[in-house]
């Protein structure tokens, strides 16, 4: 909220009594009219300056990446024989209580997370579980002859739950790297060129900074036959360094930067003092930093 003044006077008056009948009778009498008014209209206790006015704001999420990331999902995890299986765990309810953002804005966090809802509770999967997962979705394509624009969903399922993966991890899976595509009577995947080839990027970048000739070898060999691999698919994922002759390359994420302006600025800054904008625009162009993005355009 913020307060707003007003040029014009706001009076503030407390509620008046009724008008008895017959005062009614009386202010229909235009003679006697300006008597009556003056019994029933009460005093000015105060002239207000202004008004409150609500504001909208961005959602308050970072606390929601924080909440999710407090226990991520482990494939060997046994909730069962965990005396506290419910710590840190979080229902829609419990997400709703304590994250600033409607029920729409808490949705669409929780999409950007690649979280997915497991025994009811809102999780957030670990990046080893969804490796494994992923490279066993192509490794079986491999074997089986499957088209990665058109996986079949009952059968890659199926195997992959005869190998001791649940069929929701596995979907969700799918739905983080892919896409259903329509077909008549068959749920098909297509998985997506850009976050597959970025997944095995941050991968090769798992070690640290590395020069760029060798981080482009590692990355072509990890992608899936197919597939290509091309730098424009890193915008906001990574940062380029010149050393002397040579181009050194790093994993720095636009997700893990703070989503409030006043906070995301100052860690980009920390990071670099200066910023060319073809560098600095990926990582201020969301929905949030639309107005500042559009400042720093003109």
């Amino acid at each position: 909220m913020k307060f707003v003044g007003t040029s014009n006077s706001v009076f503030l008056i407390p509620p008046g009594e009724p008008i008895p009948p017959c005062m009614k009778d009386t202010c229909n009498d235009s003679k006697s009219n300006t008597s009556a008014v003056h019994e029933v209209v009460p005093s000015v206790i105060k002239v207000a300056s202004g008004n409150m006015e609500l504001v909208l704001v961005a959602p308050r999420l970072d606390k929601l990446k924080f909440l999710l990331n407090e226990r991520p999902y482990k494939l060997d995890e046994d909730v069962e024989t965990d005396f506290q299986h419910n710590r840190s765990l979080y229902r829609w309810q419990d997400l709703l209580e304590q994250i600033q953002a409607s029920e729409q804005e808490l949705r669409d966090g929780l999409k950007a997370l690649s979280a997915a809802e497991i025994d009811g509770f809102w999780r957030i999967i670990d990046e080893k579980t969804m490796d494994e997962i992923l490279n066993m979705v192509l490794n079986n394509s491999i074997l089986h002859g499957w088209r990665l624009n058109a996986l079949k969903e009952d059968e890659v399922v199926s195997i992959l739950e005869a190998d001791g993966y649940p069929r929701n991890i596995t979907l969700h899976c799918l739905a983080t790297f892919g896409n259903m595509v329509g077909s008549s009577g068959c749920s098909l995947w297509s998985l997506d060129e850009k976050k597959v080839c970025l997944h095995f990027a941050l991968q090769a970048l798992g070690g640290g900074k590395m020069k760029l000739e060798i981080f482009l070898q590692k990355w072509r060999h990890r992608v899936p036959s197919g597939m290509h691999a091309d730098l424009k698919m890193l915008e906001g994922e990574v940062l380029y360094e010149k050393l002397g002759f040579e181009t050194w390359i790093r994993a720095f994420r636009v997700s893990a930067l703070p989503s409030t302006p006043a906070e995301r600025f100052a860690a980009l800054f920390r990071e670099r003092p200066r910023w060319n904008w073809k560098d600095l625009e990926p990582y201020i162009r969301s929905q949030q930093l639309k107005f500042v993005n559009l400042i720093f355009q003109i």
